[in-house]
C-alpha cells in the first residue's frame, strides 16, 4: 500500500468518496472533493467533521484509545468515514519500543556530525518505509531541541547545539519521513534540555520549570521548530514535559500561539508521552490537540480527555467547537501527507533489507568525525603488521545505540558485525591482529557472591536491611536479614532502603564496583562513597573504584531512594576483584606497531550525566596504552562530547557517536582509508569539566521553586565558549580529513558569498563550508554565529566554484523590548572557515 489517501483503505472508489463527504452525483462529484495526490480537501474535512459523532472524534484524541504494544500512542479511526486510525511509534534512531526484525541506525547526532541535508533527508526516509512496514503511520522524530547541557541523557538524540545546524537538517529528516506518507512529529516543544526532573518525582511529579528570556527562546531554542513548521509541513508537533517560564509546555498559550498564529501550523499537537498532559480546560485552550497515551497509568496520574473531557464540553468550560478545531488539525496532516490506517498490527513483519542495512553504514561513515591525526598515523598503512585492539567496546559491549526510550534495541537474531571483526576481516592475512579487554567496561558487573557478604546484627551470610523514610526516619519494618540486594519487594515510593555488610578480601588491590538500578543510589565503602547514581527514571549502571586490603574487614553500604525510577524497581550491585586484564593490554600495545583503543559510555533517555569524563577506568587505560606505544589511537562510541585528559598524548582520535548495527564496518573503512572522515563535530568537545554552559550535574538540579535559569541567554555552545574565551579542546564545526581543502577568490556582496573551492589533497573527500557571521559592536550578539554552511565532495586536484547566498534574516536580532525581530545596522564580520574557530576569510560587510 502506497498510503496516498486518508480514505482509501476503507472506501477504495471515487463512489465510495463521494459517499464518505455526503455529497450526490457519484463519482464526478467525488472527483470535485478530492484534491491532489488523493487527499481530501479543505472544505471536505469540515464535511467529514460534521458527520462524526462526539465519540468518533474523542477517539481521534485520545493516545489511550486502545492497548497496542506496538504504539506508544493509539488513537482509533472511523472506518465508516474511512479515517484511518493512528499508530505512533518512537524514534528518533528507527523503529523503537522493543519491536523486533528492524534495522539499527546510528543516532541522530551521527547525522548532526554529518552536516549533510541530503544524507539527512534519506535517515528520514528509510526510517519511515520501517515505521511504516511495522503498521505505524506516525513517527515521533526527530528531536530537535538544542543541546544546551552537554551533560543531557539525550544527547544523542539531538543534531547538535546550534539552531541552524538543527533547523537544516531537522526540515530535512521530516521531508524523508512524510516522503513515505508517514506523519514526523517533530519534538519536544519547548526548551525541553535536561533530563534532571523533566517530569518530577513521585508523588506529585512537578516538573522543572526552564526560565528562559524571550530573546533566547526566539533565537536559539525555537527556530528549529519554526522551520519544520514553514519548510517542511511537519504534520504534528510534539509538546514536552517541562514548564516554560512557569507554564507546562502543553498547555502554554504563549508558545502555542506562537505555533499557531505566527508561524501558522495547521497540524497536531500532541503531549509527551504519560507525564506532558497535565490539564483538560487549559491544554485544549492553549492550542493542544492530542494527549499520548492516554488511559489509566500505573502512576496514579488522571486521564485529562476521554471522560473529563465529555465533563469540561458538559459543563461548558470546552465547546464543540473546541473540539472541531483539534480533530481538523489531526484530518488536514492525514489530508496533506497522506497516511495509511494503522489499525491492522504488522509488528511482527521483518522490515529489515540490505538497502536499509547499506543506509545505516553510510550514515554512520558519514557522521565518524576525525578528532586528532598526529604524524599522519591514520589511515593504517602497510608498515603496520601487527595491530592491537583494546576494549570491550571492539567486541562483545560494542555500543550502537541507547539502552532506553524509543532507541532501538539490538535484535539477537540480527547481531551486528563488531569493530574487531570488521578490523580482522579489512586486516587480512598479511597483519597480525591481537585482542585484549584491557577493562571490565561500562556495563553491570558479576554480582557480588554472597557467600562474601557477612551481616553481623544476624550473624549469618546476606545483609542487614532497614528501611526509612524521605526524612532519614525508620520506618516499620526498620531491619531485617535478607539475601539479595535485588529483592525489592518491601520498597515502595517515598521510602528509602539500605543494606550492610562486611567483606573480608581473599587479596589486596583494586577492587571495581558497579550499581545499576533506577531511581538513585551510591555505594560506601568504609563511609566513603565510591558509586553513586542520581535522579535515574529507567536503570542506569555507575562504576567506581576502590583499594582493599587482604583480610580486612571491611564494612559495605548500599543506600537507595527510588523516588524517580519511573520502571519496575531494580537494583544490582556487581564486582571485578583485582585483575591483571590492563597489564595485558599494555604489553599487547608494547609489542604491536599500532594500538586502537575502543571506548564507550552507557547513556540514555531516563537521566542526565554526572559528569562529561569517560566512565570507570577507560582513562586510565588509554593513558597507560599511549605510554606503551606512540601509535595509539582513540575510538569513541559515546553519546555526545567527552573529556580527553589524554588527547595529546595519542596519535589519532575518532569519533563515532552510537553507530548502529553497521558501525563496526563504518570505524574499520576510516581506520584503513576505504573512505575517507568526514563528519564535523555538531558540539563543542570541552577541554576541561570548568568550560561551557553547564559543566557539573550540581547546576541543572532546580531550585526550590523547581526553577532552572537559563542565565546564559543566546550564548549557548560554541557561542558561551567565544564570549568567554575559552579555548575548547575541539570546537565545534572541527573535523579532519585524509585530504585537505583550500578557498580561494572569495567575492563578498551584499547578496552573497561566493569562492572557489579546492582539493589540493590526494584523496577524493568532502568539504564542509561554514558562514558565520559576527554582528556589530553593541548588538548584545556572540562574537561570531552560524549562518549557513554547505558540503561538497571534490576529487584531488578538483576545484568548483561555491556560491553562498546572504539573506535579511541572518542580520536580525530579537528585541524583546517590541518583541519582534529587528534588523540591525552597522559593520559585520563575514567568516569562511572550516570549524567556528578555523576561518580561511574575513570580510567587512555594512547593513
Amino acid at each position: 500500500m502506497t498510503g496516498i489517501g486518508i480514505i482509501n483503505t476503507f472506501a477504495g472508489s471515487l463512489a465510495g468518496l463521494a459517499l464518505l463527504v455526503g455529497v450526490a452525483g457519484g463519482a464526478a462529484a467525488a472527483e470535485d472533493a478530492v484534491g491532489s495526490g488523493g487527499v481530501l480537501s479543505g472544505a471536505a474535512i469540515e464535511t467529514v467533521i460534521s458527520r462524526m459523532t462526539l465519540a468518533e472524534k474523542l477517539g481521534l484524541l485520545d493516545g489511550g484509545g486502545r492497548s497496542d504494544a506496538r504504539c506508544v500512542g493509539y488513537t482509533l479511526g472511523v472506518p465508516r468515514l474511512g479515517i484511518p486510525a493512528l499508530c505512533m511509534g518512537d524514534g528518533p534512531a528507527g523503529v523503537g519500543n522493543g519491536l523486533k526484525s528492524v534495522t539499527v541506525f546510528p543516532a541522530p547526532i551521527a547525522i548532526g556530525a554529518s552536516w549533510d541535508t541530503a544524507l539527512a533527508v534519506r535517515y528520514g526516509a528509510v526510517q519511515a518505509e520501517e515505521q511504516s512496514g511495522k503498521g505505524r503511520n506516525v513517527a515521533l522524530l526527530p528531536t530537535i531541541n538544542i543541546l544546551r547541557n552537554p551533560l543531557w541523557g539525550r544527547a544523542a538524540e539531538t543534531l547538535g547545539e546550534d539552531p541552524v545546524l538543527t533547523s537544516a537538517l531537522g526540515v530535512a529528516i521530516v521531508k524523508g519521513v512524510q516522503s513515505r506518507h508517514v506523519i514526523a512529529m517533530p519534538k519536544h516543544f519547548a526548551a525541553n534540555n535536561q533530563e534532571t526532573d523533566r517530569f518530577g518525582d513521585a508523588p506529585d511529579w512537578k516538573a522543572m520549570n526552564a526560565v528562559v528570556s524571550e530573546r533566547a527562546l526566539r533565537e536559539i531554542y525555537l527556530p528549529a521548530f519554526k522551520a519544520v513548521v514553514q519548510d517542511a509541513q511537519a504534520g504534528s508537533i510534539m509538546c514536552a514535559y517541562n514548564r516554560v517560564n512557569g507554564q507546562y509546555a502543553c498547555e502554554n498559550r504563549n508558545l502555542l500561539r506562537i505555533l499557531r498564529d505566527e508561524w501558522h501550523f495547521g497540524g497536531f499537537v500532541t503531549s509527551d508521552w504519560l507525564f506532558a498532559g497535565r490539564s483538560t480546560v487549559a491544554s485544549i485552550k492553549a492550542g493542544a490537540d492530542q494527549l499520548m497515551p492516554g488511559g489509566k497509568n500505573p502512576y496514579g496520574l488522571p486521564d485529562y480527555y476521554g471522560a473529563p473531557l465529555v465533563q469540561a464540553l458538559k459543563q461548558g468550560a470546552v465547546d464543540v467547537a473546541d473540539v472541531n478545531r483539534m480533530v481538523g488539525h489531526v484530518l488536514n496532516a492525514m489530508r496533506r501527507i497522506g497516511v495509511e490506517d494503522a489499525s491492522v498490527d504488522r509488528s511482527a513483519a521483518d522490515v529489515r533489507s540490505q538497502r536499509h542495512s547499506d543506509a545505516a553504514r553510510d550514515f554512520a561513515l558519514a557522521g565518524i568525525v576525525l578528532l586528532r591525526n598526529a604524524h599522519e598515523t591514520l589511515p593504517i598503512g602497510d608498515d603496520i603488521r601487527r595491530l592491537a585492539i583494546i576494549g570491550p567496546d571492539a567486541d562483545d559491549q560494542r555500543k550502537i545505540t541507547e539502552p532506553y526510550g524509543g532507541f532501538v534495541p539490538e535484535d539477537p537474531a540480527h547481531v551486528a558485525v563488531t569493530p574487531l571483526q570488521a578490523i580482522r576481516r579489512l586486516a587480512g592475512r598479511n597483519r597480525e591482529v591481537v585482542f585484549q579487554k584491557g577493562t571490565e567496561g561500562v556495563r553491570p558487573l558479576p554480582p557480588l557472591p554472597l557467600r562474601l557478604v557477612w551481616d553481623e546484627a544476624h550473624e549469618v551470610q546476606g545483609w542487614r536491611m532497614s528501611v526509612q523514610d524521605q526524612a532519614g526516619q525508620a520506618a516499620p519494618p526498620t531491619w531485617a536479614h535478607v539475601k539479595d540486594i535485588g529483592d525489592l519487594s518491601v520498597l515502595r515510593h517515598g521510602r528509602i532502603l539500605r543494606w550492610d555488610g562486611f567483606v573480608t578480601p581473599d587479596e589486596g588491590g583494586v577492587y571495581r564496583f558497579s550499581l545499576a538500578g533506577g531511581g538513585a543510589a551510591k555505594l560506601l565503602v568504609d563511609d566513603k562513597e565510591v558509586v553513586s547514581f542520581q535522579k535515574e527514571e529507567f536503570n542506569a549502571v555507575s562504576h567506581g573504584e576502590v583499594v582493599l586490603a587482604k583480610g580486612r574487614r571491611t564494612h559495605l553500604t548500599v543506600i537507595y531512594d527510588p523516588t524517580s525510577a519511573i520502571l519496575p524497581l531494580k537494583l544490582a550491585l556487581g564486582w571485578a576483584p583485582p585483575s591483571s586484564i590492563r597489564a595485558a593490554a599494555v604489553a599487547a600495545a608494547r609489542k604491536a606497531d599500532m594500538a586502537i583503543v575502543f571506548v564507550n559510555d552507557e547513556v540514555s533517555e531516563g537521566a542526565d550525566r554526572s559528569g562529561l569524563g569517560l566512565p570507570g577506568d577507560q582513562d586510565a587505560l588509554i593513558t597507560a596504552v599511549a605510554e606503551a606505544n606512540p601509535r595509539t589511537v582513540v575510538v569513541m562510541d559515546t553519546v555526545a562530547a567527552v573529556l580527553t585528559p589524554w588527547r595529546n598524548k595519542v596519535a589519532g582520535i575518532l569519533e563515532a557517536w552510537y553507530g548502529g548495527e553497521r558501525n563496526g564496518d563504518a570505524i574499520a573503512d576510516i581506520l584503513f582509508g576505504r573512505a575517507n572522515p568526514s563528519g564535523h563535530l555538531p558540539l563543542t568537545f570541552p577541554a576541561d569539566a570548568s568550560q561551557g554552559v553547564v559543566s557539573t550535574f550540581r547546576q541543572q538540579m532546580p531550585d526550590r521553586r523547581m526553577d532552572v535559569k537559563y542565565d546564559e541567554g543566546i550564548m549557548v555552545g560554541y557561542r558561551y565558549y567565544d564570549e568567554h574565551r575559552q579555548l575548547a579542546a575541539y570546537p565545534f564545526g572541527f573535523g579532519l580529513t585524509y585530504t585537505s581543502f583550500a578557498i580561494s577568490h572569495v567575492k563578498l556582496e551584499t547578496d552573497s558569498v561566493s569562492f572557489d573551492l579546492k582539493n589540493i589533497g590526494k584523496r577524493p573527500g568532502d568539504a564542509v563550508i561554514q558562514l558565520y557571521v559576527g554582528f556589530p559592536e553593541g548588538a548584545g550578539e556572540p562574537p561570531r554565529q552560524l549562518k549557513t554552511f554547505i558540503k561538497s565532495s571534490l576529487r584531488p586536484g578538483q576545484s568548483r566554484h561555491m556560491l553562498m547566498p546572504l539573506s535579511g534574516s541572518m542580520f536580525q536580532k530579537w528585541d524583546d523590548g517590541t518583541h519582534a525581530w529587528r534588523k540591525i545596522r552597522g559593520d559585520y564580520k563575514i567568516y569562511l572557515g572550516f570549524s567556528s574557530r578555523d576561518m580561511a576569510f574575513e570580510g567587512d560587510l555594512t547593513i
